[in-house]
C-alpha cells in the first residue's frame, strides 16, 4: 500500500492538523498537555508505517527544520505578548534570575548524574547532554498556562522564554569548548552577546520602519522570511540568533516605549500596530502547525521499548527528582510559600529534542540511551498535568467558597429586611 503519495500526504497532513486541534480542546478540559497526545499519535503512526511498509524513512532532516522554525515561532509568539512596563521590571528580572540559576543548577546536577551512571561519559560530554535536559519547554508551557491567573501566567511566559534563550547560549558555548581553536572564552562570548543585541535592535527598527511603508497586503510571510533569514545568518556568524527574534518581538509589541522623541516622528503607529496585530495572529497559527508536525514526527522516530529499560528508568527518575528538588527550593526563596503549581510546571520538550540532535559527533557517547529524553519529557509533562488539575480544582473550590459566603451573607440580611417591613 502506497502511503507516501501526493494525495495521501495531503490527507495525512489534514487529519493530523484536525486531530491536533481536537487535542488542544481536550487539553483545556483535562489539563493533559496536547504535546503528549501528539507524541502518542506519532508512535501509533510509526507502528502503522511498519505494518504497511518495510521501508525506513529518515525523518531527521524534517524534524530538525521543523524544530528550528517552531522554536523561532514560539519565542516570537511569546515576545509579542510581553509588555515592558515599569511595574513589570521586578517580575521580569525575578523570572530571569530564576531561569538563569535554575538552568545552571539543573545542568550541574544532571551532568553529575550522567557522568556517574553512564559509562564512557566524560564530564565535558555530560554537561552537553545535561543542558538540553535542563531547559524548560516554552512550546509546552505557554499554551498550557493560559488558564492561570495573570501574574502566574506572565511568570511562566517570561521564565520559559528566558530558559530557552539562556539554554541555547549555554549549549553553543559548551560546543565551542570542544574545539579550542574556535573557543573565544567568556570575553569573546560576552562580546558576541553585545553584538547580537546591537544587531537585533538595528534590524528591529529597520524592519518596522520599512514594513509600515509597504502597501501590499501580502507582507506578513515576507516579514517572517526576513526573520528566518536573520536567524540563519546569525547562526552562520555564531551569534545568539534567538535574541534577534526575542528583541524584534519586544520592540514591535512595545513600540511606544522604543519609538520615543525624534524616533516617534518616523513611526506611523496605526499602520505598525496593524502589522503587530496581524503578525500576532499568523505567528500563533504557524506555531500551532509547526509544533504539531514536530511532535508527531518526533513520535515517529522514537523507540518506545527504551522506556522499559531499568537503567533508563533509574537515571531518568533521578534527573526528574533533581529538576523538581532544585526548582522547589529556588521558587521558595524567590516567591515564598505560594509555589503551586509553578514548582511543578517544568516540562521538557521541543528544545530538549532539538539540542540533543545537535550534539557534535566528537561528544556523542554510545552508552547514552535516547529513551532518557523520552522518559524525562513524558515524566515532567505528566507531573505538570497533575499540578494543573490540582490548581484547577483548588481555584474552583475557592470560587465555590466565595460564592457560598456571598449567598450566606444575603440570607443573613433577608430576615432583617422583612422585620423592618413588618414594623
Amino acid at each position: 500500500m502506497e502511503l507516501i503519495s501526493s494525495y495521501n500526504l495531503i490527507i495525512e497532513f489534514s487529519v493530523i492538523i484536525i486531530l491536533s486541534f481536537l487535542f488542544n480542546g481536550l487539553s483545556r478540559k483535562t489539563n493533559i498537555p496536547a504535546v503528549l497526545m501528539l507524541i502518542a499519535l506519532g508512535v501509533i503512526l510509526q507502528y502503522i508505517l511498519q505494518y504497511f511498509t518495510s521501508e525506513t524513512i529518515d525523518f531527521f532532516p524534517i524534524l530538525e527544520v521543523l524544530g528550528i522554525v517552531g522554536l523561532i515561532m514560539i519565542v516570537l509568539e511569546a515576545a509579542l505578548e510581553l509588555e515592558l512596563k515599569r511595574e513589570k521590571l521586578i517580575p521580569i528580572l525575578k523570572s530571569l534570575a530564576i531561569a538563569l540559576i535554575g538552568l545552571g543548577l539543573s545542568t550541574w546536577a544532571a551532568a553529575s548524574i550522567l557522568y556517574y551512571y553512564i559509562s564512557d561519559m566524560s564530564m565535558q560530554s555530560a554537561w552537553l547532554y545535561a543542558t538540553p535536559l535542563s531547559i524548560l519547554s516554552s512550546a509546552i508551557i505557554i499554551p498550557s498556562v493560559a488558564g492561570l491567573r495573570a501574574k502566574k501566567r506572565e511568570f511562566h511566559i517570561y521564565e520559559s522564554t528566558f530558559s530557552d534563550i539562556l539554554g541555547i547560549m549555554l549549549f553553543y558555548f559548551l560546543t565551542g569548548k570542544l574545539n579550542p581553536a574556535e573557543d573565544s572564552g567568556l570575553v569573546g562570548f560576552g562580546g558576541n552577546f553585545l553584538l547580537t543585541i546591537t544587531i537585533s535592535l538595528i534590524a528591529s527598527y529597520a524592519i518596522i520602519l520599512i514594513f509600515q511603508k509597504i502597501k501590499s497586503n501580502v507582507k506578513l510571510f515576507l516579514m517572517i522570511a526576513v526573520l528566518l533569514l536573520l536567524y540563519a545568518l546569525g547562526k552562520k556568524m555564531h551569534l545568539s540568533s534567538l535574541i534577534i527574534i526575542l528583541i524584534f518581538g519586544l520592540v514591535i509589541a512595545n513600540m511606544k516605549l522604543f519609538f520615543k522623541g525624534r524616533l516617534s516622528k518616523w513611526l506611523d503607529y496605526d499602520k505598525a500596530h496593524q502589522i503587530y496585530h496581524e503578525l500576532h495572529t499568523i505567528t500563533g497559527e504557524t506555531a500551532f502547525v509547526v509544533r504539531t508536525l514536530f511532535f508527531v514526527i518526533f513520535g515517529l522516530t522514537i523507540t518506545i521499548t527504551s522506556l522499559f529499560n531499568l537503567q533508563v528508568a533509574l537515571i531518568s527518575s533521578m534527573l526528574i527528582l533533581s529538576i523538581y528538588g532544585i526548582r522547589i527550593i529556588l521558587l521558595w526563596i524567590f516567591e515564598g510559600k505560594d509555589v503551586i503549581p509553578q514548582a511543578f510546571i517544568a516540562p521538557r520538550g521541543l528544545i530538549t529534542v532539538l539540542l540533543y540532535y545537535a550534539i557534535p559527533e566528537e561528544a556523542i557517547v554510545p552508552g547514552f540511551e535516547p529513551g532518557i529524553l523520552l522518559f524525562v519529557i513524558i515524566g515532567t509533562s505528566l507531573i505538570m498535568t497533575v499540578a494543573m488539575i490540582y490548581e484547577k480544582r483548588r481555584s474552583a473550590k475557592a470560587v465555590d467558597l466565595a460564592n457560598g459566603r456571598a449567598v450566606g451573607s444575603v440570607k443573613w440580611k433577608v430576615p432583617s429586611v422583612l422585620e423592618n417591613e413588618d414594623k
